[in-house]
C-alpha cells in the first residue's frame, strides 16, 4: 500500500527491494495513480514535487515495458493459432 507521498508504507522510493522495475504492472500502476494524485493535492516542495515526479516517470515506463510484454505474449498466441490454420479458435 502507498503512503502519502506515493511510494509503499515504510519505504523510501527506489528503497532497496522495492525497486520500480521489482513491481508487477498493478502494483506500479497504483502507485503510479498515488504518486498522481500526491502530485495533483500540492503543498510539496520544488524538490518534493521533482522527486516524486521522477519516480512517477520510472513507474510509467515500468508500465509501459509490462505492458508491451503483454502485447508481444498475445500476438505470439494469436500468429500461432493462425499458423495453425484456426485463427477464430478459443485461447
Amino acid at each position: 500500500m502507498a503512503d502519502s507521498d506515493g511510494h509503499a508504507a515504510g519505504q523510501p522510493p527506489d528503497a532497496p527491494g522495492e525497486q520500480a522495475e521489482a513491481l508487477s504492472y498493478e502494483q506500479a500502476r497504483d502507485e503510479l495513480a498515488a504518486v498522481v494524485k500526491r502530485l495533483e493535492t500540492g503543498g510539496l516542495t520544488l524538490e518534493q514535487s521533482l522527486e516524486l515526479w521522477e519516480r512517477g516517470e520510472r513507474l510509467a515506463a515500468v508500465c509501459e515495458r509490462l505492458l508491451d510484454g503483454a502485447r508481444a505474449r498475445l500476438s505470439a498466441v494469436i500468429a500461432e493459432r493462425s499458423a495453425d490454420g484456426d485463427p477464430d479458435a478459443p485461447f
